[in-house]
């Protein structure tokens, strides 16, 4: 038997569908080993040595994977094809002693049976220049997040973080809310003659021009003039250009512009079209084949498309819509420099896999996202569009006029898809359809459009428009576009208004304080250009710890001198009235972890606190009355009290500490619940109480990992097809979909009275 290594559980059942007899697939479910989460675990003085260690919630899996390769008579290691894919296959063959140069990774764009296959054939020793790219990266991370979060946390407030890539994105979000707070609107009037020509065709003309020179009406006084002057004036047609435009087919989609299509025309955010695009990569069921893979790798810089890829399209698109729209040379596209043109594009891995053929199969997210994918890929590979184009000059007086008609020639790739258009983008000319016209030809004024309109200030990000700009100025890379938006609204550093990105006060603080004491890090540029260097090491071309060693020097000073300035942006305590009970001082409010309190200003000689409720006034701990039990202690004698814990009531001797004897007060049985079989992998579901929750979890742990906080019932989704879970609130019992991200859910019954 030989061993197939790979990273996520979802692909499992695919890529053994493809192995056939002799092979098993193991899942590590992401990475085995990592720097541990309570040191910095690297060593600056030995070279930015890294220690690496088995991450807590992977020593199981590391347990079965060892047990499962020393009876396989070879490993191969398929994990993802990038940097941290190959970084994961590295520390797995640590982990099994497998030599670095011995010939066992594989890897696959798609999981078709033909990728597989050829994967097979062709294993190749780890490849440690994208090993050491990752290397680098990651503890690059580390030292920024761990040397700079105190900064953080002693001048600001407790429990921040700052990151490499994350606070460079917050930079960018921040600054924006400060150019939309500055914005000063500046007043302007588009201002339009409507005229007709000699069949009464209405034509909207735009004032373009005074006296030939470039003219924007800036007032409403302006207007009048404007229209004193062209009243009786003849309208003459002055210049006609006609001509041929071509639109050229759109790129392949990119992981960043998949998923900025996706929340503009889809309305899907990042979660949701990382959630999907996974699903579709690693495969989706298909009634009578099982799971069934439908798109290439999702994570990809690259516009490249495979040359099998494009004969397939070509053929396709001949068939179907005609020769005409098939490019006498295949299209290629161009990829930015810093591209990993390892990867190919996302596209289908079958043409004949129409969305058509799966819309009843999957739920609604994984099938939008599907055809999406699918017709950008078919539009790319298709012929340009042609429009006949008319370009009109209109003189009345001292007043130039313009309007540009457009009628589509050809569609060619627009047959099957439409870039999306900002729809908040202004035009002052108009694009329109025109009669015949010719020059000299005098037109009949019909009447005159205007309004009043005021510049608007740039508009706040989305998640979309945020991931294009990162991508533009070269920072992270696809893998990161997602878990870095997502972090700072985890660390309330952003919030979401509509689906407009703003920055919280606390995100401003963190800013500004970064900015005031490490401005390397926090500038744009530096951070793309270490996203070069760090290809730079992934292409052979530089030695990780160099990389880190330049970026390190004078890093250890700014860190001293932030940490050891009185500079702060902490909120002042703040004084009240309330006397502390055991020293008298008046108690200060600070805000800890769990958010304000009252303490006494004289610690550490006083340790008195008290919680507050929301309008600040003190909650003094009520003293609860001791509830004797007729159990005697059975070490000391003494009569046991009744106590209140996690797990409820138990019994303890009243001699604490010198006595810490306690008994369990038995609880009377329950009738075990009934539970649907587990919703991913069929075997029982049981009801797990734990010191601070109660939930529900599949009985296969750890081989399946499934958890629900509310009760899953046996009906699916009817919108996604997800499990469902019932909810009981006093508001009464609902039926909710187990996707966050569907939201479906249906009252079952009304409050009880």
């Amino acid at each position: 038997m030989k061993l197939v290594v790979i990273e996520g559980i979802g692909k499992k059942e695919t890529v053994e569908k493809y192995l056939g007899a002799g092979y098993k697939v193991f899942a590590t479910k992401g990475h085995v080993r990592d720097l541990p989460a309570k040191s910095m675990a690297v060593n600056v003085k030995k070279n930015f040595q890294p220690e690496y260690v088995i991450m807590e919630d992977k020593r199981d899996t590391v347990k079965s994977l060892i047990s499962a390769a020393a009876q396989a008579e070879c490993v191969l290691l398929a994990t993802d094809p990038d940097r941290e894919g190959e970084a994961i296959s590295w520390h797995v063959a640590h982990l099994l002693n497998i030599p670095d140069d011995a010939p066992v990774r594989i890897e696959f764009n798609e999981i078709s049976k033909k990728a597989v296959q050829n994967a097979l054939k062709n294993p190749r020793a780890i490849d440690m220049s994208l090993v050491d790219a990752q290397q680098a990266r990651r503890v690059l991370d580390r030292l920024v997040g761990y040397r700079v979060s105190p900064v953080l946390c002693r001048k600001i407030q407790n429990r921040l973080s700052a990151g490499r890539v994350q606070s460079v994105t917050l930079r960018l979000v921040v600054e924006r809310e400060r150019e939309i707070l500055n914005f000063k609107p500046e007043e302007y009037w588009p201002f339009f003659s409507i005229v007709a020509d000699g069949d009464d065709f209405r034509i909207k003309a735009a004032l373009a021009t005074r006296d030939k020179a470039k003219f924007k009406i800036p007032d409403e006084k302006t207007v009048e003039e404007v229209k004193a002057e062209l009243d009786g004036q003849t309208y003459t047609v002055t210049g006609i250009k006609k001509s041929v435009t071509k639109s050229r087919a759109p790129a392949p989609f990119i992981t960043s512009t998949m998923q900025q299509d996706a929340l503009n025309k889809l309305g899907m955010s990042l979660k949701q079209t990382s959630s999907a695009a996974q699903a579709l990569y690693e495969g989706v069921d298909i009634p009578g084949e099982g799971k069934v893979a439908l798109i290439t790798y999702i994570r990809t810089d690259s516009t490249r498309v495979s040359a099998d890829a494009q004969n397939e399209a070509r053929a396709f698109i001949a068939e179907k819509y005609g020769a005409d729209f098939v490019p006498a040379k295949p299209n290629v596209f161009a990829s930015k420099k810093s591209a990993q043109d390892a990867h190919e594009a996302i596209r289908p891995i079958s043409l004949a896999r129409t969305p058509d053929s799966i819309k009843d199969c999957v739920n609604k997210y994984y099938y939008k996202l599907y055809k999406l994918i699918y017709e950008r890929f078919l539009a790319s590979q298709m012929a340009e569009a042609k429009y006949n184009s008319m370009s009109v000059d209109i003189t009345a007086g001292r007043y130039g006029f313009k309007v540009t008609g457009k009628t589509l020639l050809f569609a060619g790739y627009t047959a099957v898809y439409n870039t999306y258009v900002d729809e908040g983008k202004e035009d002052d000319e108009t694009v329109a359809k025109l009669p015949e016209l010719t020059e000299g030809q005098q037109l009949k004024f019909i009447e005159y459009k205007y309004e009043q309109k005021f510049t608007k200030p740039p508009a706040r990000y989305t998640e979309a428009s945020l991931v294009k700009t990162m991508e533009e100025k070269g920072i992270g890379r696809p893998a990161t576009y997602t878990p870095t938006i997502t972090l700072l609204a985890t660390r309330e550093y952003t919030e979401k208004e509509g689906k407009a990105i703003k920055p919280t006060e606390l995100g401003m603080k963190v800013t500004d304080m970064l900015i005031k004491y490490f401005p390397d890090i926090m500038d744009v540029q530096f951070t793309a250009q270490m996203e070069s260097r760090l290809d730079e090491i992934e292409d052979g071309g530089k030695v990780w710890q160099q990389v880190i060693s330049e970026f390190y020097k004078g890093f250890d000073e700014e860190v001293a001198m932030a940490l050891g300035d009185t500079f702060s942006l902490k909120e002042p305590d703040q004084k009240t009235d309330v006397v502390c009970d055991k020293c008298g001082a008046n108690m200060v409010i600070k805000n800890g972890r769990f958010g304000k309190f009252l303490a006494c200003p004289n610690y550490p000689r006083c340790k008195n606190t008290m919680p507050i409720d929301e309008n600040g006034n003190p909650m003094p701990a009520e003293k609860k009355e001791v509830v004797e039990s007729d159990v005697k202690c059975p070490k000391c004698g003494k009569t046991m009290v009744v106590k209140q814990g996690r797990f409820g009531p138990f019994l303890a001797c009243p001699g604490y500490p010198k006595c810490k004897t306690i008994v369990n007060i038995d609880k009377p049985a329950q009738a075990e619940e009934e539970l649907p079989p587990c919703p991913e992998c069929g075997k029982p579901l049981k009801k797990i109480t734990t010191r601070s929750s109660t939930f529900y979890g599949c009985t296969g742990y750890p081989t399946c990992k499934f958890t629900s906080s509310n009760k899953p019932i046996a009906d699916k989704c009817p919108e996604c097809g997800s499990f469902m879970v019932e909810r009981v609130t006093k508001a009464g019992k609902t039926h909710a979909c187990g996707n966050k991200e569907c939201g479906y859910k249906v009252k079952v019954d009304e409050p009880a009275n």
